[in-house]
């Protein structure tokens, strides 16, 4: 059986179309795309990453290298990796998501956790629109499809010194169901490495499964197929079914439909492109038209689609980007276990899946978080109050090439060991000793890998506080979250684990990254949370943005705060439920008859289609007589801010500010004929270049664009500088930025501030000026020109033809004739005092 469908081959500009298009093959994304295929409905679904069927994933260290996903520079690997400001990130690329990395537990969300109108230090509230009681019945279904299983072996040396170490500090501990399988069959005894039986659906691999070896690979993909990865379950199931599983297809855009769906659109990253650079911004884009658009690329993913494409999505909640956290989560490491004799202890870490048990520690919520295990004190907030956030700590197991790569770490006694036996060999040979049987020595050099076998890391999650903002940044997600706000959380968290490993006479050690307060996440959440309303949250409690029906966010990106526990179960389980609600929805609404078939676009939508009578005045073709006209051009760069849903300039600049949210481009202004130019009253030019915005997904090339030096309007002593400038955002959405600058002679000297002040509006779709009263306003801003950057504006200024010097002549009279009309009477006021 195939493992993947490869996107049909047609024109890139053709548009196919289908019922649903899933974005993302995690949790939510797989959920999705197998109850929709079950329940009768076209999937494609679209996967950036790679198929991995067992034995595929990398070990050795030259493909380790390779292991990581950035097609522009030839890596189409596993492991996708995230900096930000307070901390990093760690997730997935490939055919079944974060299944592929992640560590098989599915516990679900505690019931108390599911809070409502939590304080947060900065203001707003953590609020779950849905409960436990919600979820029960999801659940369940999930846990049976994934086969949750505890942990059957009972002398695995980490997990026994887990549960010894919990009793003896008075917490409970408990075995949490994994998505793993220890038995060929249901029923039957737990045995490595044993032939697993397919079920009904098959494989989409198609490639034989084995019980879980206790290899501690989980983390790094299973080659054995023994963990019950999305790709085997929900993924397969969903291919039985029908839906067409695409992966190397990563989605750049999406935009609502006129007649009601969304055009998805994506490129293909090529298999034969891995291993060498690509500029991916000049690949071919698909498209595809769709009734149900699900957003599930994870929580960096979905939030990075809809942050790129607000602009096609007019009147979004204000809560976009906001919510975010990173489940609590934190590593530890216990380090020199010793036994009651003080001898080390073997933790064996590198044995069993990589998370075999959890300690829960208790919430205020719960009435469980009491003065036990309260941490060290800190004035830093926690969630607006002193309440104590719960949390569960998992073993962390390891591959066994850590255990090597831990001991050659360690140099002193490697480097004492290794000269002991150099020295021993050069003995005999020189005294030509009969001994010839050297595996004693052999053993000694070895050493006896106390340091990596009384040691092990441990994983700490729990409830940390959901503060954290992303947005765009020159076009690169960014996250703005620290652990400031939830230190006493993770001091709390640094406590437990400190207190489990003098249980096991261990040493506590932080990763080195907590020397700095930061954190690595695996789980990160939030950026489209789910609310009551639009002014709480971008999705309803069943995934379904306000005000745009049938587009769903079905992935961690849509939970308004911490799951608490491992989140993976928790997000299938949403996904699932609200498949149950699109699949009723859809069951009692007519198809519309359109459904499926591409709408032809606003002919404006299209750059040159304007109808001609509508067109900015572009400057006269032709020559003057006595031979070719002289051009000129010049560059001017402007920067400042703007902000969605306003339609005040002022305001725009005034909330952009305060959400860091940046708007500048760079233009290079040219007439191909300065006399024309300056002959005609609009004094019309043209604009290329490029504009970046954060609010419309970062750098935009300027598909068409017009200027006007000055134009005059109803007052006979004001001019106007016009920009028109007709952009195309990542989702493929046209927009058009309007600008003026406003030449007038108010009271002062305001003429610095009036030819360098820009008051800017982006208008939805390619408008033309006529319209421009009429069209829906997606934002508003207010560029300037700063003193540097004007300086650098003079010296760009270019002429091509047989005038060069009479041209330049030609145009500083036009512009400063033209400012001297505005500004002369405030002059000769001035002069008279």
């Amino acid at each position: 059986m195939a493992s993947h469908n490869r996107p049909a081959q047609r024109p890139p500009t053709a548009t196919e179309t289908t019922d649903a298009v899933v974005v993302g093959s995690g949790f939510g994304g797989s959920v999705a795309a197998h109850r929709l295929a079950e329940g009768g409905r076209s999937v494609v679904l679209l996967e950036r990453g790679k198929p991995y069927p067992p034995g595929s994933f990398a070990r050795s260290p030259a493909a380790m290298s390779r292991n990581f996903w950035d097609p522009s520079e030839g890596l189409h690997g596993l492991f996708d990796l995230w900096s930000f400001r307070g901390l990093e990130g760690v997730v997935s690329s490939g055919l079944g998501g974060g299944s592929l990395i992640y560590a098989n537990v599915l516990l679900r969300k505690d019931e108390h956790w599911f809070v409502h109108e939590s304080p947060l230090p900065g203001g707003g509230y953590e609020n779950w629109p849905l409960g436990r009681q919600d979820l029960d019945p999801h659940y369940d279904r999930v846990e049976r499809m994934l086969g949750a299983t505890p942990y059957p072996y009972t002398d695995t040396p980490k997990t026994v010194a887990l549960h010894e170490a919990a009793d003896g500090a008075g917490l409970p501990v408990s075995r949490p169901p994994l998505a793993v399988t220890f038995a060929s069959r249901p029923g039957a005894p737990p045995v490595p490495g044993a032939p697993i039986d397919e079920p009904d659906y098959g494989n989409l691999h198609g490639l034989p499964r084995s019980t879980c070896r206790l290899s501690g690979e989980c983390d790094v993909g299973c080659n054995y197929g023994s963990k019950n990865t999305l790709d085997h379950t929900y993924l397969s199931a969903a291919h039985h079914h029908g839906a067409d599983l695409r992966t190397r297809c990563e989605v750049r855009g999406f935009s609502p439909r006129p007649g009601g769906g969304y055009e998805v659109r994506y490129v293909v990253h090529e298999e034969e492109a891995e291993g060498r650079r690509t500029p991916t911004d000049r690949l071919p884009v698909r498209r595809i038209a769709c009734r149900t658009l699900v957003l599930a690329a994870g929580t960096f993913g979905s939030s990075y689609l809809l942050l790129r494409n607000r602009a096609a999505l007019p009147g979004i909640s204000a809560a976009l980007g906001t919510r975010f956290c990173g489940n609590g989560d934190l590593l530890g490491l216990l380090l020199h276990a010793t036994d009651a004799q003080g001898a080390p202890r073997s933790l064996r870490g590198s044995t069993g899946p990589v998370i075999t048990s959890a300690v829960r520690v208790g919430d205020t919520l719960d009435g469980e978080g009491g003065a036990e295990h309260d941490g060290a004190e800190h004035d830093g907030a926690d969630g607006g109050s002193r309440d104590r956030r719960g949390f569960y700590v998992e073993d962390a197991g390891y591959p066994a090439f850590v255990d090597w790569l831990a001991e050659a770490a360690q140099m002193p006694g490697s480097t004492r060991r290794m000269l002991a036996f150099a020295a021993h060999r050069l003995r005999a040979r020189l005294s030509r000793s009969p001994q010839s049987n050297i595996s004693r020595r052999m053993s000694t050099l070895l050493g006896p890998a106390e340091f990596s076998d009384a040691s092990l890391p441990l994983l700490g999650m729990g409830r940390d506080v959901p503060d954290g903002r992303m947005g765009l940044r020159n076009g690169y997600l960014d996250v703005d979250w620290t652990t400031a706000t939830s230190l006493r959380y993770f001091e709390r968290l640094r406590s437990v684990m400190s207190d489990l490993g003098a249980e096991l006479g261990a040493e506590f050690h932080d990763n080195p990254l907590w020397w700095s307060h930061r954190v690595i996440t695996v789980h990160p959440l939030g950026g489209a949370p789910m609310g009551r309303h639009p002014g709480e949250g971008v999705c309803d409690s069943f995934g379904e943005v306000f005000g745009f029906p049938g587009l769903y966010v079905l992935d961690g990106s849509a939970l308004p705060g911490p799951v608490g526990a491992n989140p993976s179960l928790t997000i299938a389980a949403f996904a699932d439920r609200a498949c149950d609600r699109l699949l009723e929805q859809e069951a009692s609404t007519p198809r519309h008859p359109d459904a499926g078939t591409p709408t032809p676009t606003d002919p404006r939508d299209t750059p040159g289609s304007r109808p001609p009578d509508d067109s900015p005045a572009d400057p006269p073709a032709g020559s003057p007589a006595g031979g070719r006209p002289t051009a000129l051009s010049f560059t001017e760069e402007m920067k400042g801010h703007a902000a969605l849903g306003e339609q005040d300039p002022l305001r725009g600049r005034e909330t952009g500010r305060q959400l860091r949210q940046r708007l500048s481009f760079r233009l290079t202004i040219t007439t191909d004929d300065v006399d024309r130019f300056a002959d005609d009253p609009a004094h019309p030019a043209v604009a290329t270049g490029h504009v970046d915005c954060d609010v419309l997904g970062g750098r935009l090339p300027v598909e068409r664009g017009s200027f006007n030096l000055f134009t005059r309007g109803d007052d006979p002593a004001d001019r106007r500088m016009l920009y028109r400038l007709e952009l195309r955002d990542p989702g493929g959405n046209p927009v058009t930025l309007t600008g003026h600058k406003d030449i007038r002679d108010d009271p002062g000297a305001d003429v610095w501030q009036d030819t360098t002040t820009l008051y800017v509006r982006l208008l939805a779709g390619h408008v033309a000026p006529r319209d421009d009263a009429d069209a829906p306003v997606l934002g508003a801003g207010v560029l300037t020109i700063r003193p540097d950057d004007f300086a650098q504006q003079l010296t760009t200024f270019r002429t091509d033809g047989p005038h060069p010097g009479r041209a330049l002549q030609r145009f500083g009279r036009l512009f400063l004739g033209e400012l001297w009309d505005v500004y002369a009477p405030w002059l000769g006021r001035e002069g008279l005092r």
